[in-house]
């Protein structure tokens, strides 16, 4: 097994393993080498000591978990209204009955997450690994 420090075109670093230089390339190719971040297939190798395994029976807990990781995000983004800097209001709102429930996320301080919490609004941090990346603002033109 070789391990390779990998970068999406987002610039997001992360590792995978390959049973030899071969299987990256040709999976490569093929478009199968996604970012656990992003999900894009436009992945690079970073200049790196590879490491060298000698079994190839178990695959490494740190690919599952990158992957599972992507999943999570993957789903998150694809399955909830990003609602930004409005999160609070949104899930108060929804909470009191004046906005229909929906699957939300978006950004609080530490002090409005703990007055919502201590309001019974369900919320809960996601961990940083697990939060896809807000949408981009578009830019304007002036």
């Amino acid at each position: 097994m070789i391990r390779y420090s990998l970068a999406c075109v987002g610039e997001h670093e992360f590792e995978a393993w390959f049973s030899n230089s071969n299987a990256y390339d040709t999976q490569r190719k093929k478009n199968l080498v996604e970012c656990p971040v992003c999900g894009s297939s436009d992945v690079k190798k970073q200049i790196m000591a590879p490491a060298v395994r000698s079994s190839d029976k178990a695959v490494p807990a740190d690919v599952a978990a990158a992957k599972m990781v992507g999943e999570v995000r993957r789903h998150i983004a694809s399955t909830h209204d990003y609602v930004g800097e409005k999160f609070a209001d949104e899930a108060r709102a929804m909470y009191y009955g004046d906005a229909e429930h929906r699957p939300v996320w978006g950004e609080v301080t530490p002090d409005v997450a703990k007055d919502l919490i201590e309001e019974g609004v369900p919320a809960m941090p996601i961990p940083a690994p697990f939060a896809p990346e807000p949408p981009r603002r578009k830019a304007r033109l002036s």
